[in-house]
C-alpha cells in the first residue's frame, strides 16, 4: 500500500509533491516501479488525494504502472489514508506492506529483508541508528541533550501480518490516536515490532533541498 493523498506543502508547489518529476518520471510512479520489482508484492493499492483519483488513475495507466490493484480515496492524514487503502487490500493477503511514495529509491532487497522479518515477528520497519549528538530544543533553546544510544530514524517500507495492522488501527481509532507510522498503532497494541537496517539513499522528499538531492541521485541511476 502506498499513501499518497498528501498535498505536499513544505514544497510549496503547484502540484502536490508524489506527482513532482525526477528525470522525466513522477515520484509516485518511480516509487511504486520500485514495489513491483519485489516477486513477492502481489498487487499494489494507492491512496490518492480524493479530488484526483481519475487524474492519478489516468497517470499510473498512461506510465504502465504494473500489478495496480486500486487507487482509492486518501484521508485528510496519512494515517486515515493507509486505513483506507487496507479496505482495498485482497482478503487472502496474509502481509501488507506500507510504504511513503516520496520514497523512491529503494531496492528490492531491503523490501524482501522486512518482508521476511515481518513472517517471522509480525510487524517490522527499517530505520538508520542515529550517529550524531541528539538534543531537545524549546524556543530555540537547548533544553537537554538525549541518550542516542538505541535511537534510530524510521523509514519505510514497513510491513505488517494484515490482522495486526487491521487491529491497530481499528484501536487507533477508537481511542483517537493518531500516529505519525504505522508501526507506533502496532506498539501501542503491545506487540514487538522488528527494526531492519535501512538505507541512507532512501530518502524522504519532503522539502526542495529533498528534491533537489533527489534529482542528484536520479540522475546518477538508470531512469526509473
Amino acid at each position: 500500500m502506498v499513501p499518497a493523498a498528501g498535498s505536499g506543502s513544505r514544497l510549496r508547489g503547484p502540484r502536490p509533491k508524489q506527482f513532482l518529476r525526477l528525470a522525466g518520471v513522477p515520484l509516485l510512479v518511480r516509487t511504486l516501479r520500485a514495489l513491483a520489482r519485489v516477486a513477492e508484492i502481489d498487487g499494489l493499492v494507492v491512496a490518492s488525494p480524493p479530488s484526483d483519483i481519475l487524474g492519478t488513475r489516468r497517470l499510473l495507466r498512461r506510465h504502465r504502472v504494473p500489478r495496480l490493484l486500486a487507487v482509492v480515496a486518501g484521508g485528510a492524514e496519512r494515517q486515515e489514508s493507509v486505513w483506507l487503502a487496507l479496505q482495498a487490500v485482497p482478503l487472502e493477503s496474509r502481509v501488507v506492506v506500507v510504504h511513503d511514495a516520496v520514497r523512491p529509491f529503494i531496492t528490492r532487497e531491503l523490501v524482501q529483508a522486512v518482508l521476511v522479518a515481518a513472517r517471522r515477528h509480525g510487524a517490522a520497519t527499517c530505520g538508520l541508528p542515529v550517529s550524531e549528538t541528539v538534543k531537545r530544543v524549546r524556543a530555540g533553546f537547548v533544553e537537554t541533550t538525549l541518550d542516542r544510544e538505541g535511537v534510530w530514524l524510521v523509514q519505510t517500507p514497513q510491513a505488517f501480518r494484515r490482522a495486526l495492522l487491521w487491529e491497530a488501527h481499528e484501536k487507533a481509532q477508537q481511542d483517537g490516536f493518531s500516529g505519525t507510522d504505522d508501526a507506533v498503532l502496532v506498539e501501542r497494541l503491545g506487540h514487538t515490532v522488528r527494526m531492519v537496517q535501512g538505507l541512507s539513499e532512501n530518502l524522504k522528499i519532503t522539502t526542495r533541498a529533498d528534491l533537489s538531492r533527489a534529482r542528484a541521485f536520479a540522475r546518477r541511476r538508470r531512469p526509473g
